[in-house]
């Protein structure tokens, strides 16, 4: 009886893994999900949400005049920390102009790619760290406490605008990288020199 039972078990087996087989193809595994997400995706590329913000304009003609529209369009994803209005507004007189020139448009796109991030970085994730910008620059972000976050010496001033290709942080100064060693030439704001 024991060598009938063998046979009996050899064909439950076979079953059993067919069966496993033909679920693991209907169902995919878990890691074939996507992540989720903290927050949903907006509904436009970074580009498109940043222009309906209304806070943005001059970082929006700014990537125009860069020739980073498809880029900041695309898949992504990314994390962009993008300068309002008034952070450019604060650039010395006259720089603005200069760097909106075509003749420096590759400058000028260099400070625009230090400004964006591979992948996606909601607040909730900022910590203390260093992030490598899409330019090769390494970005200094401190997590200060009390809500304060500063890249380069920048105040993140507005969080997490989501859009369909990443998410957006609005910063109080326009990031200037200089030289290969990443020395920022940004100032850090005068009310937190302590941090």
């Amino acid at each position: 009886m024991k060598t009938r039972r063998l046979p009996a078990i050899a064909v439950l087996l076979v079953a059993a893994a067919t069966v496993t087989a033909g679920v693991a193809q209907e169902h995919p595994t878990r890691t074939e999900h996507p992540a989720p997400t903290a927050k949903p995706a907006g509904s436009g590329d970074i580009l498109g949400v940043a222009a309906a913000d209304g806070g943005f304009r001059t970082f929006t003609a700014a990537v125009e005049a860069a020739g980073l529209t498809e880029k900041l369009r695309g898949k992504g994803p990314f994390t962009v920390f993008a300068p309002t209005d008034e952070a450019f507004a604060k650039l010395p007189e006259g720089v603005l102009d200069d760097l909106l020139k075509p003749a420096n448009k590759v400058q000028l796109a260099g400070i625009l790619a230090d400004h964006v991030v591979p992948g996606v970085l909601m607040s909730a994730d900022i910590i203390t760290m260093k992030a490598t910008a899409v330019s090769g620059q390494v970005l200094g972000i401190a997590n200060v406490g009390d809500g304060l976050v500063l890249v380069e010496g920048a105040k993140v001033v507005r969080t997490d605008i989501v859009a369909a290709n990443g998410v957006i942080h609005a910063i109080d100064a326009v990031i200037i990288k200089t030289g290969p060693a990443g020395e920022s030439a940004t100032k850090a704001p005068e009310d937190h020199q302590g941090h």
